[in-house]
């Protein structure tokens, strides 16, 4: 029996050179997708879904088109795996990473058409990745001591992150407000705290951070329409118990005063319900389902607000907010915990009645409230300054931050060739290809910009000999410039992971040698 009939029918496998050619050309051309976005002169990229309603995202976030693609290549899958890791860890850099990725691989094709074995290439691009880090280490800048200068160095991150997305027009208005919005948190990574919400209308310009809490609801009628120093119940519990629920049930009765008992009754069970929430000593009740017209009124007439069918998010973020627990059961008072604040009133954004939360009990809940002309810029706007708000988050944390521009990738660069000249033997050549596949970044953003990339790369390089030297692309002018007095920084911890997810990724697609697709399962094979 010949060998190859191991697999089933419809089962192929691709060896050596074949399989290695697969995974090099899938991560490649997934690296070449995106490449185009990149930069503060990306552009923008259009992603149509062919499911139902034909729904269209414009976008140039790296990790959002490569999410919304469909993929067979296994390569290219783990690309676009890696730019979603550091979209989840970092926020930013998600296009960095997958081009980075893609020019190591590019460069380890042509060391391994040279006949320099992948394990090679691999040990070569370690130590050239390790070599890059400690460059790195040498020039990061801190100024966590200083407070002014430290939040001038968020600013900065800030405006340089927002600088490739769609609110790149308004950066000062938008760095300034995420900034804000992450002093708010007073270190915490947790981004539940800061709301964002989309209200279509106006332009993006008109976008403001608000100190409070603004939950999407209208305040019911007959209801107080502002409240002061609110004691507010966060509950999530079914407020049409008085109805008979069981399925099936069936009651019999022998005339109609009878049926007007059992209402009598279930509207009785309902006043207990609303007297037990009553007890609380509260002002306002937010409930996460529904509260009908009877428990409404009541309300109503105790003078309390009820604000009904509260998303669930905004539930868990008005519990968090207002230093109240989500409370389902109403029998013991003094073991639920009420939220605070000291005003509750209904504000209008555009055409919209929102109810605002103000002076509330933790600090660090803000609401961001986003305008602009279609739902397409919205959402954009949302994804860009949510990756600015990873990016400073992260960075308060870490406060180590770099300039930006293709400095730092000619800082490794450098760094890594003289790694290579001192070198013995066949990982030279893997570590110089690192050194060429790091130069890809700023070459790209100089392509992107239009400009004569070989040309200003070249001088990047000479001007990067002079020591101390903060030589980048100044994308604007067209040259080469001064990454410092142009105030373009990035964050360490962003450039790191780019480099290391991207080497370790490009490792892994290199110690491919067979790619085995298996056939689906038959039907009739799990009889």
């Amino acid at each position: 029996m010949p060998i190859d009939k191991i697999f089933k029918d419809d089962a192929n496998e691709e060896k050596g050179e074949r399989a290695r050619m697969a995974s090099f050309i899938g991560a490649m051309a997934v690296a070449d997708l995106v490449k185009s976005t990149l930069g503060p002169k990306g552009m923008d990229k259009i992603l149509q879904s062919t499911g139902r309603g034909h729904s269209v995202t414009v976008t140039n976030d790296g990790a959002t088109i490569l999410k919304s693609l469909h993929i067979d290549n296994p390569a290219a899958k783990v690309l676009v795996d890696i730019s979603k890791v550091q979209d989840d860890e970092v926020g930013d850099g998600t296009t960095s990473v997958v081009v980075l990725a893609g020019e190591l691989l590019r460069e380890a094709e042509k060391l391994v058409t040279s006949k320099i074995h992948p394990m090679t290439i691999i040990a070569g691009y370690r130590m050239a990745a390790e070599c890059a880090r400690e460059a790195l280490l040498k020039r990061v800048i801190d100024n966590k001591e200083n407070a002014e200068k430290f939040r001038s160095d968020l600013m900065k991150i800030a405006m340089t992150t927002l600088c490739s997305k769609i609110l790149s027009q308004d950066k000062e208005h938008f760095a300034e407000m995420a900034v804000d919005a992450v002093f708010r948190l007073k270190g915490s990574t947790n981004l539940e705290a800061i709301q964002i919400i989309k209200k279509p209308g106006g332009s993006l310009r008109d976008s403001f951070l608000d100190e409070g809490f603004i939950l999407d609801k209208k305040i019911g009628i007959g209801q107080p329409k502002r409240i002061e120093n609110a004691k507010i119940l966060v509950a999530n519990t079914a407020m049409d118990t008085d109805k008979v629920k069981i399925y099936g049930a069936r009651v019999r009765v022998d005339s109609m005063s009878k049926v007007a008992e059992i209402e009598g009754a279930e509207k009785e069970k309902m006043k207990d319900k609303v007297k037990k929430i009553l007890a609380h000593g509260i002002n306002c009740f937010v409930n996460r389902q529904l509260i009908y017209n009877f428990p409404e009124e009541l309300f109503a007439d105790a003078g309390v607000l009820a604000i009904e069918h509260a998303d669930f998010e905004g539930i868990e973020r008005l519990g968090l907010v207002t230093g109240g627990e989500i409370a389902s059961t109403f029998d013991n008072p003094e073991s639920v915990k009420l939220g605070h604040c000291k005003l509750i009133e209904e504000i209008m954004i555009g055409e919209d009645k929102l109810i605002h939360f103000s002076g509330v009990a933790m600090g660090q809940a803000c609401s961001i409230v986003l305008r602009g002309a279609s739902h397409h810029v919205l959402d954009e706007a949302e994804r860009s300054l949510h990756d600015a708000l990873c990016v400073l988050s992260q960075t308060v944390n870490d406060s180590r931050v770099l300039l930006g521009g293709g400095w730092p990738e000619m800082v490794m660069a450098k760094e890594v060739d003289e790694l290579a000249r001192k070198t013995a033997g066949k990982k030279s050549h893997a570590i110089e290809a690192f050194s060429r596949a790091l130069v890809a970044i700023p070459t790209t953003i100089a392509d992107n910009a239009g400009l004569d990339s070989a040309e200003l790369v070249a001088q990047l390089r000479a001007e990067h000999h002079n020591e101390g030297c903060n030589a980048g692309i100044d994308v604007i002018s067209g040259a080469v410039g001064d990454m410092e007095e142009r105030g373009i920084y990035e964050a360490f911890k962003v450039k790191q992971a780019v480099l290391l997810s991207a080497t370790e990724a490009a490792e892994m697609i290199l110690r491919v040698d067979e790619i085995i697709t298996c056939a689906p399962r038959r039907r009739e094979d799990r009889m």
